[in-house]
Parts: structure tokens; sequence; C-alpha cells
């Protein structure tokens, strides 16, 4: 770790397991090399990809880190691994599916305002703007944050956003076991 801490913001998500589970179990494994300041609501989202998969749980979190970009990505890249993400996890009849079922994904969606373009970690995260279910949880926690290369706000992308598909699960708190369940 270095002196300097970056806020960063990272998205969520589990379809296989204990979705809830997993996606709880991901934000405690964070610290200390990330300490975790706010934390979106809980939604059930439809896959992007084949349909023929289990809905997503997602949500998304601010944290502080002293982590350069990459360690960070390796951080979560191993928690993913620790939580049972594999890459050879593709099923055997689709061995080359892309956004497939997976009981732990997490992404790196913004790392202060930086933009890195680099073979192994595209920040801010390459689909951010065009995908409501990541869209929707980080609005709750930076709406009037802006996108450092489109220099529109998150809450301006995520009300640009078709929400269907997208629908809240329990509150902010659900990670602890807090959260009143919705519906």
């Amino acid at each position: 770790m270095n002196d300097e801490r970056a806020v960063v913001y990272l998205g969520l998500g589990s379809n296989l397991g204990d979705r809830r589970g997993n996606l709880a179990e991901a934000l405690r494994r964070l610290p200390p090399l990330v300490q975790i300041e706010a934390v979106s609501s809980l939604y059930e989202t439809q896959p992007v990809g084949p349909q023929e998969q289990p809905l997503f749980y997602n949500a998304a979190c601010r944290g502080v880190t002293g982590l350069p970009p990459l360690e960070l990505l390796r951080h979560v890249k191993q928690i993913e691994r620790d939580l049972g993400r594999r890459p050879d996890s593709r099923p055997p009849d689709r061995p080359s599916e892309r956004w497939g079922p997976r009981p732990i994904d997490i992404d790196v969606l913004l790392y202060g305002d930086s933009v890195i373009d680099e073979a192994e970690l595209r920040v801010p995260h390459a689909e951010l703007a065009n995908r409501a279910f990541v869209l929707v949880p980080l609005a709750e926690l930076a709406a009037d944050l802006r996108h450092p290369e489109l220099g529109r706000t998150i809450g301006e992308l995520a009300d640009a956003m078709d929400r269907s598909g997208v629908e809240k699960q329990a509150a902010t708190g659900w990670e602890q076991g807090e959260a009143e369940e919705l519906g």
C-alpha cells in the first residue's frame, strides 16, 4: 500500500448459490485493504448475455484504498477465487460462454477520477454507462459524481437507462442482516 488513498466504487454480482450471502461475504473480505464507506441497496437483475441462467443479485459499494489500481484488481480477483469463482467453470456445453453464471463477480467501476486503459484493467469500467444493473445501485452512492470520460453524472446516466429487469430486493444495510426485505 502507499500513502495516497483513492475513493473507489465497486460493482458486485452473484447468480449462483447463496447470492445475497456471496455478496455480503465479498464485502466482509474487502477490508482492511479497502475500507467500505457505503453499500447500496440490493437488486435482483436479469442476466446480460445468455438468458438461460439464474437471476443476479447486484449491489455497489464505495470504499477507500491505498492500493494502486492493478493491486486493487488483484485483491478483488483473489476474493472471487476464494468465494468459488473459477475462470474454467463455464458449462461444458458452452465452453466459450461470456457473462455466464458465477458465485461472485467484483468489478472496479471507478478509481478516483482516473482513466485507466491497460490490458488487465479498464477504468471507468468499459460497460459502466450501458448497464442499468450497475448504474442503478451506483447512483444511490454517487449520483452527482461525473463519469471521467463522458462528463455526465452517474445519476444522469442512470436516469437515461431502461430499468426494467432491475428490482430492489433489500434496502441499505442488507449486508449486515439489518435490511428489510421488499416484496
